[in-house]
């Protein structure tokens, strides 16, 4: 007869005075590097702001001001609209996208490559899937409080013209986890910082191009099925009929589009990651 005795698991000492950010994260791997990505954060929390606050003036001086001068564009449907709502709905998906991008590639990048953070990570009972559910975590924090900050101000200006507006927050952090996924997915295919230059060469010409900043009906027809396809175009494609109200059946196959996106870059990066990591 063999006696099997179960260890408990070791009480990790804390500091005097330590409190926990986040509730559940002395139980859950993911949310203890979300926890510790929030203490980092803490030190730098201007750079937050900064990004916080672009898309707020992108809106301000284009739609705003730029928009006395437009006049009504075609929105979805057809219908016209003012400019600067449909300039605003345009920021609103490009400021789900930009903050989870970068966090995703750069970010990832800099604490993979240089400060080993994830070495000292896999330490510990956490493994390389636990990694990129904290960072992907992470990522929708940001990008739900920067399009939460941006909505608001979206509604204070009084640019939102329908009740199906409540979603576009939800909308933001689906474009938050399409674009985490990908980046993260990428990221463990970069080898040094030039290798970035392809995620600028990605994501400069659909914030600029995805019917940001002009109607899909004003692209020559080849072009417009070209940004049909493009991921950030799904995103604005979805802000756009919340805000108006502008509802279709065609608007899951955007939310499906950006699913499968995010979902396929977490798989790819969690193999990836275990390969780079645990040789």
């Amino acid at each position: 007869m063999s006696l099997v005795v179960e260890a408990a698991e070791p009480e990790v000492p804390q500091r005097p005075g330590w409190t926990r950010w986040l509730p559940g994260a002395s139980t859950s791997p993911p949310l203890r590097l979300v926890e510790r990505n929030i203490v980092a954060w803490k030190g730098i929390w201007l750079v937050f702001i900064s990004v916080l606050l672009e898309p707020i003036l992108f809106l301000l001086s284009i739609g705003i001001g730029v928009g006395e001068l437009v006049g009504d564009v075609n929105g979805p449907g057809g219908t016209p609209v003012p400019y600067r709502e449909f300039v605003a709905t345009g920021l609103l998906a490009a400021a789900a996208m930009f903050g989870p991008v970068f966090d995703a590639t750069f970010n990832f990048f800099v604490k993979m490559k240089y400060f080993r953070v994830y070495d000292a990570v896999l330490a510990t009972p956490m493994g390389p899937g636990d990694v990129i559910v904290g960072e992907v975590m992470w990522s929708l924090i940001r990008a739900a409080i920067y399009s939460a900050a941006f909505l608001a101000t979206m509604a204070v200006l009084g640019l939102i013209e329908s009740w199906w507006a409540v979603l576009c927050l939800p909308a933001a952090i689906l474009i938050g986890y399409a674009f985490a996924g990908a980046g993260l997915g990428a990221s463990t295919f970069m080898r040094s910082f030039i290798d970035f230059d392809f995620i600028n060469l990605a994501v400069l010409p659909m914030f600029l191009l995805s019917a940001t900043f002009f109607p899909l009906s004003q692209y020559p027809d080849g072009v417009q099925w070209i940004v049909r396809l493009t991921p950030l175009y799904q995103g604005v494609a979805l802000e756009r009929a919340f805000v108006f109200g502008e509802l279709s059946w065609s608007l899951a196959l955007n939310a499906l589009y950006l699913v499968v996106m995010g979902t396929v870059g977490l798989k790819v990066g969690g193999r990836r990651l275990r390969t780079l990591l645990l040789p």
